[in-house]
């Protein structure tokens, strides 16, 4: 027998189906809200995972597309691998999730949420999270929770709680936010350019929302919830602890983290690991615990040398951010490029322009969302960290941080009418220590202006750390992390955004929550430091986009036709189009509204195509003069193609001012002529002249309009 519970958010009802299905899980809610249906489990293996010095979660959302009335594209017609949507969705999950495990538990952990119905009004993504927050906190695996989310937009200086999808394409921001009872766990943001003082009170909004969710969670937890079960703690031995302190010191530790270079204090802590080992050769426990006991001894130092001493790693000041540097056009043969280096962090970004048919497409259950004109791709190789293991494409955190700096970046792009390119940066990690995807945010701006892109704006992006104490007021935010504070803080706050406002945030946290005096003062330092960016190192190179494209992207150009030409232009089974496009080498694209673009790098095939797309929707009337070539030849007279599929016909007597035997002693097929147009008849036939005296009349009648004006 099952348990229904359910609660009004937003104006529509969230319902929630306990022991309806997936028994045999951990722990299982049947989400309703509206009409999507999300089935969250949450499941523990019975063991733990021997060999393994970390807690082993997977977080999974499978979009299935029956979800939305569709077959899957392709040969095999079912769900592949998981999409980039799909996979943003299980990091947001995961993200305010994880740290609410214990962090000695080491059972493997999943939450799957199976997506089986989608109401466009009624995020899939939302219902994934809250139902993945709820499993967990039913379930009698360790988890202190519970913890929600709730999504914000604004539109015309107003929050909108969970959006429809109508307000999300209108709306100003896509913000999400997950709370615990008492503080903010988790931010997720998308926005046009919003001041930090509205993004601040739109997260707090979404941290009250949180807590009606919160309150309806316990309800639940109170009816069905599982006795958490024991387990195995994998935490390490103080005795451990101890013994390695009279072999290395508070002291030497110190010293051997002290250092602005990275593989120093890697070498440094390398040295010591080994003196650790031969110490403790004889005790296979502590030998086990060991690595994790010198990641704990190396995190506690660096913690307390930032809290207590104010002392950073490399010697920087609290706000101070690591030396920055700015270059463009290092590749030559691409549309534009950029790389950007703060301290050991480096990235070189390229972009390529295309035609607006090389947009992504998109095969998803948002239904509003087909394509793409915008991707940007982050790829972080072994070699940026010193590191030897092959390339297997993209993972999550590459994915995720791709989807960052694009998100970062959308608000400032030109239109499709103001720029009708589909447009791609690719972000090279060449050096890693710290907050690449904020550098990405820096470089791709830099391309994007070297390439000719007529962004609105600049956009720069950087993070902000945390360590904190015993108490909530005991906490100092420092400017501009590099990895070390990142892997022993408490926070990773990314910023990214113009002088303006905001475009994009992420935050993670490995500690149950912030507070707002930290959010608030994390916002207000990444705004001074994303300015001093902008201002002090990027525009000194480049300070506006170009205004000419790179000789070697495409150009475009654009005009209009009536529709209802769009299939004279395209001919039958595209004979037409196609001819064109053998003939000037171009691209062609035409879209349901007559716009068409024509792309290639040659400007004079451009400039061809289009006049012959302009002679074929252009109604012929007489008195118009053409170019056209000899197609047919017969007795009476020749036939001369004026555009694709519309011929006309010079008579014998209209080749020339003079009497012509035969037409070929005066043409011939192939030959390039310019005639007249005298008539077109009833029947849609065409009439030409080639006599000088009937092409002159148009210059005399052009000489006459010209005296009269005078």
């Amino acid at each position: 027998m099952y348990k229904s519970f359910s609660m009004e958010l937003a104006g529509r009802t969230l319902t929630v189906d306990v022991g309806r299905v997936a028994a045999q899980a951990n722990g299982a809610a049947f989400m309703h809200y509206g009409d999507t249906v999300v089935l969250s489990t949450a499941t523990a293996s019975e063991k733990p995972r021997e060999g393994i010095d970390f807690f082993p979660l997977s977080v999974e959302f499978e979009e299935k597309m029956y979800a939305v009335g569709k077959i899957p594209g392709g040969f095999n017609k079912r769900e592949g691998k998981a999409s980039e949507n799909a996979i943003l969705t299980s990091r947001v999950i995961d993200r305010p999730m994880r740290p609410l495990f214990p962090k000695d538990y080491r059972n493997d952990v999943t939450l799957n949420n199976l997506v089986m119905s989608v109401d466009p009004d009624c995020s899939p993504e939302l219902t994934a999270m809250l139902g993945s927050a709820i499993a967990a906190s039913i379930s009698d695996i360790p988890f202190d929770g519970p913890c929600a989310m709730t999504q914000i937009g604004l539109i015309d200086g107003e929050f909108i709680v969970n959006p429809t999808s109508d307000q999300k394409r209108v709306s100003e921001m896509a913000l999400t936010v997950a709370s615990t009872r008492e503080k903010v766990i988790m931010i997720e943001a998308g926005a046009k350019e919003v001041p930090e003082q509205t993004m601040i009170d739109a997260i707090f909004k979404a941290h009250e929302v949180n807590q009606e969710i919160i309150q309806f969670i316990d309800t639940i937890v109170a009816e069905c919830g599982k006795p958490k079960h024991s387990y195995e703690s994998y935490a390490v031995p103080e005795e451990l602890f101890e013994a390695i302190k009279e072999i290395v010191p508070p002291e030497e530790m110190e010293e051997a983290v002290f250092t602005d270079e990275k593989q120093k204090r890697e070498e440094n802590i390398r040295v010591i690991t080994e003196r650790l080992e031969e110490a403790f050769a004889d005790n296979e426990e502590w030998l086990a615990k060991l690595g994790d006991a010198i990641y704990q001894y190396e995190k506690k130092t660096v913690r307390k040398m930032i809290l207590k001493d104010h002392k950073r790693p490399d010697g920087r000041g609290i706000k101070e951010i690591r030396p920055l540097a700015a270059e463009i056009d290092l590749l030559p043969r691409v549309h534009g490029s950029g790389m950007f280096t703060r301290g050991q962090t480096q990235i070189l970004n390229a972009c390529t322009l295309a035609p607006l048919s090389e947009a992504q497409r998109l095969d998803g259950l948002d239904e509003n969302e087909t394509t793409k004109r915008y991707m940007h791709h982050y790829n972080f190789p072994s070699y940026s960290v010193g590191e030897t293991k092959p390339s297997r494409g993209p993972g999550r955190r590459e994915i995720g941080h791709g989807a960052l700096a694009e998100r970062a970046l959308v608000p400032v792009l030109p239109s499709e009418e103001e720029f009708p390119y589909a447009i791609r940066t690719v972000s090279e990690t060449m050096e890693s220590n710290g907050s690449t995807s904020q550098a990405s945010i820096c470089a791709s701006t830099l391309s994007l202006m070297a390439a000719g892109v007529p962004i609105k704006t600049m956009v720069a992006g950087i993070s902000c750390g945390l360590v904190t104490g015993e108490t909530d007021d005991d906490y100092i935010v420092l400017t501009d992390i590099q990895g070390l504070e990142d892997f022993f803080g408490d926070m990773d706050f990314k910023v990214g955004g113009t002088h303006k406002g905001i475009t994009a945030i992420q935050m993670d946290i490995k500690i149950h929550g912030l507070t707002r005096p930290i959010i608030e003062e994390a916002i207000a330092r990444c705004r001074e430091a994303r300015l001093y960016i902008m201002d002090e190192v990027m525009a000194p190179v480049i300070s506006e986009p170009r205004k000419t494209l790179s000789k070697y992207a495409p150009k475009i150009k654009q005009i209009t036709i009536d529709p209802q030409k769009i299939g004279d232009v395209v001919g039958k089974q595209g004979k037409v189009i196609n001819k064109i496009i053998e003939e000037t080498g171009v691209k062609i694209d035409i879209d349901d509204s007559g716009a068409v673009n024509v792309c290639g790098t040659d400007a004079a095939m451009i400039d061809k195509a289009i006049s012959i797309i302009e002679s074929i929707v252009t109604d012929i009337e007489p008195g118009m003069i053409f170019t056209g070539k000899v197609a047919r030849i017969m007795n009476f007279g020749a036939f001369v193609e004026l555009a694709p599929n519309k011929d006309g016909m010079i008579h014998i007597s209209k080749l020339s001012d003079r009497r012509v035997g035969k037409v070929e002693d005066v043409v011939n097929i192939g030959d390039e002529v310019t005639v007249k147009v005298i008539e077109v008849d009833k029947m849609g036939r065409i009439n030409l002249s080639m006599r000088p005296s009937d092409l002159a009349k148009k210059e005399d009648t052009k000489a006459k309009k010209t005296e009269d004006a005078e």
